[in-house]
């Protein structure tokens, strides 16, 4: 989903916005924004980019299939009709 080296990232920038007296309990501030990132982003439900992408190639065919049914029906009826 994510990778660890972008929740890294992030914590060091966001730690090297805190002011001079406050970077003295850096290591702790990190962790601790680490984890309620995590936390809050495993909460989300998200899926990766992979998976989404295989949802959508599925449901690409799975629309082609119906607009190809939805064509045969029509034919089908187009010939009821006329036989009656």
């Amino acid at each position: 989903m994510f990778k660890p080296e972008n929740f890294t990232d992030a914590v060091q920038q966001f730690s090297k916005l805190l002011p001079v007296d406050i970077q003295q309990a850096r290591s702790d501030i990190e962790k601790n924004v680490k984890a309620a990132m995590s936390a809050t982003l495993a909460k989300m439900d998200l899926v990766t980019r992979e998976e989404f992408d295989i949802q959508v190639a599925l449901l690409a065919k799975t629309r082609a299939l119906v607009n190809e049914l939805e064509d045969k029906l029509s034919q089908l009826e187009v010939k009821s009709n006329s036989a009656k």
